[in-house]
């Protein structure tokens, strides 16, 4: 194992300050030359078209339309439900719209699919390097990165899920880790590392942020046990506690405003983890894709976990050199496999949110995590025969799952036409307020309308549209007798009514679930606006808070260090 390398002394020796860029740069071009790898089979084919995909993409095509609007920070999908709308931004952790509706911002939609896979595998590859150079030879830890960034798990989440949150989310794993391990030697400098990347992951996907955080709390009471203090356990609470901060703008209103839309519904039926553990003998008449899908990544999960395991036997002989990395290793990759299999049933039931993952084959993620570093490290055991059983094992895999992939170049320009047009997109079930159904496809529908066409009054109601954007809708009405109208709009508690300047209140349709106006005879001036509620203005105060106090502590923590050396 090669010694710790002192960051003082690598800022002051120019020739060592050149290695390590050097090997940095050798490390990025090795990462993406695997994206590449991942990515060509695009260029031929078309977008991989997974479950996941439209509704990432829309939320894309959604986010730079809302920009050209001004609005920077949208919350309401407007487009969504078929222009019904949705609160999905309230739900959706921000980083990975933002992220591609800034490529889709300069870049053609159709290549953007494929840049965010880039970003992500390169920035898995990094993160992996990152970590691995630190126990590993140099070649060694590129193998690992390589093997991470083009792991099984990814390439399920690129070509049958189209999953690009959880992708970037997956990538930056080994960087928590990585604080993680810091932590073990009680350096008040490791806290605000951990605590950016906790928070950085609970931005990108709610299911891996899950994960990561019990990977972090599990890792924290294995290294106070091998520490025999409670020190790790305690500053890893407070780095956690920083993580939850950074993100509590997001995090808190998600928490929230839950119960106003039907999240709930994602974790009953066919979604409860029970029913989605590997290899599960289940049928469902209205999806045969869920049950053979589940099969399919049951057989990359038996892959992962035998190859992990021959990799853990193969290091054995490391296990003191290593000393924490090998048990905190060991440990990670037993609870991944174990929360796979029925036996972890009690723990899916009762442990706080890890039913909300829904599928038990999430923790592949932190699996393939280990089995990148383990194969790595195994292969400088065999180095004359360690790159063509990498290559027999991965290529196989690979092409049974491009094979088996939906290939397409028409949702792309399809979805951008519906949004140009106005007619929207399909929404998520889960993020629809409650009580609302708008069936599968509504058009030509007019967006103010009587409750009641065939009440006289509508006869003598005239309506002037002065704005309706995302957040914001303003017209006036002229009515000869007291009126109820309904806007193409889905009622939801954050939505303000105001009729003259005073605050009204509103209604909601009682079989679609549309806002609903009454208005008294007269003329009227409406404005209805997505008001700021609580819970975002609290969760915004605790993500600045905490922002500030992380970058306090990285300065002190910085300069103390300097003053030592």
């Amino acid at each position: 194992m090669p010694p710790l390398r002192n960051k003082y002394l690598d800022r002051i020796n120019p020739q060592r300050l050149l290695w390590r860029s050097n090997s940095c740069l050798t490390a990025f071009l090795l990462a993406a030359l695997a994206a590449l790898v991942i990515v060509t089979p695009m260029i031929s084919f078309g977008n991989s078209v997974g479950h996941d995909f439209q509704s990432h993409l829309a939320s894309w095509m959604e986010i730079t339309a809302q920009w050209r609007q001004g609005n920077i920070f949208p919350r309401w999908a407007e487009w969504s439900n078929w222009g019904f709308g949705e609160p999905r931004f309230i739900f959706y952790p921000p980083a990975s719209w933002m992220l591609g509706a800034a490529l889709g911002s300069f870049l053609p939609w159709r290549i953007v699919p494929g840049t965010m896979i880039l970003v992500a595998m390169v920035t898995a590859g990094m993160s992996m390097w990152a970590l691995a150079r630190r126990w590993l030879a140099e070649t060694t830890a590129y193998v690992a990165g390589v093997l991470f960034a083009a792991n099984p798990y990814h390439l399920v989440l690129i070509y049958h899920r189209s999953d690009f949150a959880e992708l970037l989310a997956s990538a930056i794993f080994p960087l928590i880790v990585l604080g993680t391990l810091r932590l073990f030697r009680e350096e008040w400098s490791s806290i605000p590392l951990l605590a950016i990347t906790v928070g950085g992951i609970w931005l990108i996907n709610a299911p891996a942020a899950v994960i990561g955080t019990y990977s972090v709390v599990l890792l924290l009471v294995v290294g106070s046990i091998l520490r025999r203090r409670l020190g790790p356990l305690i500053y890893g609470v407070m780095a956690l506690v920083g993580g939850f901060g950074l993100a509590a703008f997001y995090i808190l209103p998600a928490a929230w405003e839950q119960r106003w839309v039907q999240i709930a519904e994602g974790r009953e039926g066919k979604f409860l983890p029970e029913r989605n553990f590997l290899f599960a003998q289940n049928y469902y008449p209205n999806s045969p894709r869920i049950q053979s899908f589940n099969w399919k990544v049951s057989a990359v999960a038996v892959i992962a976990i035998a190859a992990t395991a021959i990799g853990i036997f193969l290091c054995r002989r490391y296990m003191r050199d290593w000393s924490d990395l090998w048990w905190v290793m060991l440990v990670l990759a037993c609870a991944s496999t174990f929360l796979m299999l029925p036996p972890s049933a009690f723990l899916w039931r009762h442990l706080p949110k890890l039913g909300f993952l829904q599928y038990p084959w999430r923790w592949l993620m932190p699996l393939d995590f280990t089995l990148a570093f383990f194969v790595a490290a195994a292969s400088s055991r065999i180095r004359v025969i360690w790159l063509p059983i990498i290559i027999l094992g991965l290529v196989p895999m690979a092409a049974v799952i491009v094979r088996d992939t939906h290939w397409d170049s028409e949702t792309v320009p399809f979805l951008a036409r519906e949004i140009r047009s106005g007619r929207g997109y399909r929404g998520i079930q889960g993020f629809a307020p409650l009580n609302t159904q708008v069936g599968q496809r509504y058009e030509d529908c007019p967006l103010i309308k009587p409750f009641d066409p065939a009440d006289d009054s509508s006869e003598h109601l005239q309506l002037n549209i002065q704005e309706w954007t995302p957040e914001r809708k303003i017209f006036s009405a002229e009515t000869g007798a007291p009126v109820n109208l309904v806007l193409h709009l889905l009622n939801y508690p954050a939505w303000e009514v105001r009729v003259d300047e005073q605050t009204s209140p509103s209604h909601s349709h009682p079989v679609t679930g549309q806002l609903l106006i009454p208005l008294a005879k007269g003329i009227h001036h409406v404005e209805v606006r997505f008001r700021r509620t609580w819970d975002r203005t609290v969760g915004g105060f605790i993500s600045l808070v905490s922002a500030l106090g992380i970058l306090v502590a990285t300065l002190y923590t910085r300069r103390r260090r300097d003053r030592q050396q």
